[in-house]
Parts: structure tokens; sequence; C-alpha cells
């Protein structure tokens, strides 16, 4: 402990030539204050470090990544502050007491100068060495009530205002994930403070003087370090699904052969499909559909001449639903949305969207490869996105922050505008229909009512149309449908990126969601501090002529 006092006492007397001696109460306690200043880099440091961590290893927050962690932490939170302050007041009690540490003689000499230029209070050995402690000036007052004042300022109100500033410091470096690790650091540093206790009153005041602007400056720094990346902090969501569990498919005894004049039309036939190579999983782009070793063998249904093997189901909605399946002709995965039901509005319906997607050509707009005949009805072959939709995304982590949102709306912006440009309207942009495949990146899904502009809609009297949560309220109300309306619905789902929630809030039941979009209700739960606000107000604007 010798050679660190005589180390500290270096420090302060590299520092002692800053501050002025004339200005009171004198050098020496400014000193003390600017060591302070130096001495709040230590918990900043370590949420820094925190930060930096995270940028490698996200969320996960396993056992070694939470002792490392813990250690820093420690570290920086309270022993680094904890032993710099004990051995300060070492310095200056061992000059009060004839026998410095650390400190030169000049330095010894300056000590003994009078505090303030009346000296009042002593001098300045005597003003850092010597009177009560913190224990004592709090419990046991002995000087008037200004004095006490000044004490129970900088002695109990000042550490509170530099423990809220390290708890914004690991907030800050715990952006994009849970915050309880955060607790890991001011935790030790409020320890910190209650130790100081048994150390000498005034020296403590002065250097939580200089600790807060110090705590100050330590959050912007920290805030600078950035949050990690989209892709670091969604790492462990952004991996595939685990396979089904398995299920042994019989294999039914194959028909005899019919005789070869017989030329009737194929019947639905399930029929075992050899089992691929093991240990590879389904890819996203045109190629081999490799399954996991120990999964059940997927079944082949015959219409479309057999070409299509189920894997599994993907979707389910009022109008269909989407398998994931296999092209055995072009060997690659697609996307397969069926019928319910075989008649003549779902078939329309089917044509419809087929016809509204095949006339879109974006990246980020899911393509149509084929349509079929099914014994369920009509099948729209489209192409196979690997992700998440931004619904699970948002409901099971945290929200988007600015940079993903802006990424998600002009990515979005860009599809819906060249689907406009073809005369398509969407109609029906939500979180649901919105995936984000494993690089972030934003699909827009599901042109399901989707039609071109002045097509006679096919939906029943008094069918609504869209999710009312994300409905415009020119839709709501019954009105012309327009691209202003899909860039409302837009807009309300990048202020769900942003905050989990509508924009007008989650209601108790669709109908009233209905009559709230149809009122045109403000919307009441737009991110706070984010720096899309003001955009999506405007966007978000009932009246469709004022939107940008």
């Amino acid at each position: 402990m010798g050679g660190l006092a005589a180390l500290i006492g270096s420090l302060l007397s590299w520092l002692h030539q800053f501050p002025p001696n004339m200005i009171c109460p004198g050098g020496w306690p400014w000193t003390v204050t600017l060591a302070g200043f130096v001495l709040a880099a230590s918990p900043a440091l370590g949420a820094g470090l925190v930060a930096l961590v995270r940028k490698v290893t996200g969320n996960d927050y396993s056992g070694p990544v939470v002792v490392c962690f813990a250690l820093v932490d420690a570290l920086f939170g309270f022993v680094v502050p904890w032993l710099s302050a004990t051995l300060t007041s070492n310095v200056f009690q061992s000059a009060f007491d004839g026998s410095p540490i650390g400190l030169s003689g000049a330095d010894v000499a300056s000590l003994n100068d009078k505090v303030c230029f009346f000296g009042g209070l002593g001098r300045q050995v005597g003003y850092l060495g010597g009177g009560q402690t913190v224990y004592e000036v709090l419990t046991s007052p002995r000087g008037n009530t200004f004095v006490f004042g000044i004490f129970l300022t900088t002695l109990v109100i000042i550490p509170v205002l530099c423990v809220f500033l390290v708890i914004l410091q690991q907030r800050k470096a715990m952006r994009g994930g849970p915050r309880w690790p955060g607790r890991l650091m001011w935790l030790p540093f409020a320890v910190f403070g209650l130790a100081t206790i048994g150390l000498q009153a005034r020296l403590m005041a002065h250097l939580w003087l200089g600790f807060l602007p110090g705590s100050l400056l330590g959050l912007l720094l920290v805030a600078l370090l950035g949050q990690p990346s989209w892709s670091v902090l969604n790492r462990d969501r952004a991996k595939p699904p685990p396979p089904p569990e398995p299920y042994r498919q019989p294999v039914p005894t194959p028909p005899p052969p019919a005789p070869p004049v017989a030329r009737r039309p194929l019947t639905p036939t399930l029929v075992a499909s050899d089992p691929p190579p093991a240990g590879q999983r389904l890819a996203n782009t045109p190629g081999p559909a490799p399954f996991l070793a120990g999964a059940a063998a997927p079944v082949r249904w015959n219409s479309a001449n057999g070409r299509f093997r189920r894997v599994r189901q993907l979707g389910h909605g009022g109008f269909g639903t989407v398998w994931l399946a296999v092209d055995t002709q072009l060997d690659r995965t697609v996307a397969l949305k069926l019928a319910h039901a075989p008649d003549a509005q779902a078939r329309q319906r089917m044509l419809r969207e087929a016809r509204a997607l095949a006339a879109v050509h974006h990246p980020h707009c899911v393509r149509v490869y084929d349509i079929v005949e099914d014994t369920d009805g009509l099948g729209i072959v489209m192409e196979y996105i690997e992700g998440h939709p931004l619904t699970d995304v948002v409901g099971q982590g945290p929200p988007l922050d600015d940079p993903a949102a802006a990424r998600l709306w002009s990515t979005m912006a860009d599809a819906l505008s060249a689907a406009h440009r073809k005369q398509v309207l969407h109609r029906d942009v939500k979180p649901a229909n919105v995936i984000l495949d494993l690089d972030g990146a934003p699909h827009l899904i599901d042109f399901g009512i989707a039609r071109a502009r002045g097509d006679v809609t096919l939906t029943a009297a008094g069918m609504m149309l869209g999710t009312p949560d994300f409905l415009a309220p020119e839709t709501a109300a019954s009105g012309v449908a327009s691209p202003a309306s899909d860039a409302w619905q837009l807009a309300a789902t990048v202020s769900y990126a942003l905050t989990g929630q509508p924009p007008r809030g989650y209601r108790s039941n669709p109908m009233s969601a209905l009559m709230a979009a149809a009122q045109k209700l403000p919307n009441t739960h737009l991110p706070e501090r984010s720096g899309h606000r003001e955009l999506l107000r405007a966007a978000l604007d009932p009246d469709p002529a004022r939107r940008p």
C-alpha cells in the first residue's frame, strides 16, 4: 500500500501545477477536485469496456460473459475508486502527521499555506488531512446550519447524482438488450460511496465535486461508442428454426400398375421419398434442398405432376396455407401458397394475387415463380425468404433502433413505389407481412388483397380489408384506397418497429380498432425518443393529401 500511496502522491503533485493557489479554498483543495474529475474515468472506462465486449457478444449473457462483466464492473466500479480515494486521504493524513508520502518538499511547503486569503479555515494540510470524517459530519454536525447544508450537498446529494450518471453510463453500454447486467456496475459504485464514510469529510467533498462533471463527460463518451449492430444483437434469433420432431410416415403399398391402354388421370397418392444427405439445411436460394439427419422423409403429392414435395407448414391464413416445399424439377426451395377452398371467389383472389406479384419486379418484394393446379385449388409458387416476420423480431426482442428503422422504411418505401408504378396497391402493409432475412434486410410479402387501381373489388359487403390496427383512416371509413394509404400503413409499421405497438395502440377487439381508425383517433403511441418522430407524425396524417 505504501508504494500505491507514493504513486497517488506523485499524481497529486503533478495535478497541483494546474489549479491556481489564490482561489479559495486554495490550490490543494482544487487539486483534489481535479483528482475527482480524473477518478470519474474509472466507471466510464468500465462501461466502455462492456459496450465494446457487447459489440462482439451482443445479447449473449452466458456464464463467461456475465463473469467478465462482473469482474470489469467490480474493478472499475469499486476497487479502483475506493483505493484511489483511500490512498488520497492517506497522502494528506501523512502530511498532516509530519511524514508525507509521495510529495516533494515544495509540495509540503505549499500545503502549509493558509486556506483562502483570510485563513479562517487554517492551513491547507489541516483542511484536507484533519477534521471530521464523513460519518461524523452527517451524524454529529458541529458547524452552523449553512456549513451543514454545504456538507449535505457535497456528501449526499452530489454522490447520489454521480450514482445516477453511472447508471446512465451502463444503460448506454447495454443499449439494444436487457438492462439487468448494468447493476453489476452501479451497485459496486454505490457500495464505494458508502465505503467512504470513514474518510475525511472536506477531502471527500472536493472529490465528489470533481467526480460529477467527470461522470457527465464519461456518459457522453460511452454514448459515442454506439450499440452493437443489428446482426450481432439478433444473431441467435436469426438462426434457422430447429427441425420438426421425427415422424415415421408409413409407406403405403403401391397400387398395381395399370394396363398400358388405360389412360386415367392421376389421383392424389402419398409416396415416401428417399431421405437426402444429412447434416445440411434448407437454402433460401435455388439449389438442392437437403434435410437434417433423423428427420422424417417428406411426402410428395401428385398434383402438378408430382413436382413439389412438402416439407413443413409456414403459415395459415383466412385464404390459404403456405408450405415450405421443394421444386423437384428445378431442385430449389420454394414457398407454396394453397387456397383452402376451390370456389370461384378464392380462385379469382389467388389469380389476382399472382398477377399482382408477377407485375412487381423489386429485389425486396417476394417473387412469383409459377401457379399450379392442386386438389385443394390453386397454388402460387413463390420465392422462399428465410428469416423472421417483423412481429417476431420486435415481439421477442428489443425494438429496432433508428438506423435499422431507417433501413426498413426506405427499403419498403422503394418496394411499394415499384408496385405503385405498376398501378398495384398492397393494402395490407403490416409487421406480419414484412420478413427480415438473416442479414436483417426487409422483404414485403403477401399481396393477398392487392389489386390494380380501378379493379372491381372481390370482397363481400361488410368484410374488412387489412388489419385494423394498421389500417389507414380513409380505408377504415370505406373510402377509396390510394398509394397514400399504403404509405400510411408503412409508417404505422415503422412506428411499431420502434415502439412495439401500433400508432393508435392495441384495442380490445378488431371492431373497436376499426372504429378508432375510421374516427381518425390520434396516434398516441409514437416513439418518444426517435429521429423519425416528426416524419412519422407527417406520414400518419389523417388527410392523405398532407402525407409526404
